[in-house]
């Protein structure tokens, strides 16, 4: 399988809040810092700047609200990308889960995937807000988000992640 990056994330995010290595996931600063950084993360804006050779691809995305960005954790190291059970958000308080289970950045293949909001286009240039990468990252797809295209009912999601949720003020309830 071969992967073409089709651009490149450009913002003031200089490393990830959430560290991989061999003993699990850690927080790089304190949770009050963590929880911040992901605020700023959801206010703030990123650019994407896509390949020249892939702005016809771009065409018509303007006639979306929000998209699907997925991107390559590129600061994930080898011993992150070899876990199997972390402890969500590196946070020891909440169970040790299998990595499919979490939407932790360390993976075999540490592909993460966000949904941001478009804030405008300059040729090969998306600005968007929301986004969860940090600078330097490959972009590996654009794709535009649907609300339709997902379910709404019935979905169910464990008690540690309701709680995340609602500390970091994203919750229905």
């Amino acid at each position: 399988m071969v992967l073409r990056p089709v651009g490149v994330v450009r913002n003031s995010t200089k490393e990830p809040f959430l560290v991989a290595g061999g003993d699990g996931l850690a927080l790089r600063e304190d949770l009050d810092d963590a929880m911040e950084h992901v605020h700023e993360t959801n206010n703030g804006t990123s650019e994407i700047v896509v390949n020249k050779d892939l702005i016809e691809s771009l065409d018509g995305i303007e006639d979306y609200s929000h998209l699907t960005v997925l991107y390559w954790a590129h600061q994930v190291p080898e011993t992150g990308r070899s876990l199997t059970r972390v402890h969500p958000m590196g946070r020891k308080d909440m169970p040790l889960t299998g990595l499919f289970g979490t939407c932790s950045p360390a993976r075999p293949n540490p592909v993460l995937v966000t949904v941001v909001r478009l804030c405008g286009r300059n040729e090969n240039v998306l600005e968007v807000a929301g986004l969860d990468a940090i600078d330097g990252s490959p972009v590996i797809d654009i794709k535009p988000y649907v609300r339709e295209f997902f379910p709404r009912e019935g979905v169910r999601i464990p008690w540690w992640m309701q709680q995340f949720m609602r500390e970091f003020g994203r919750s229905d309830q």
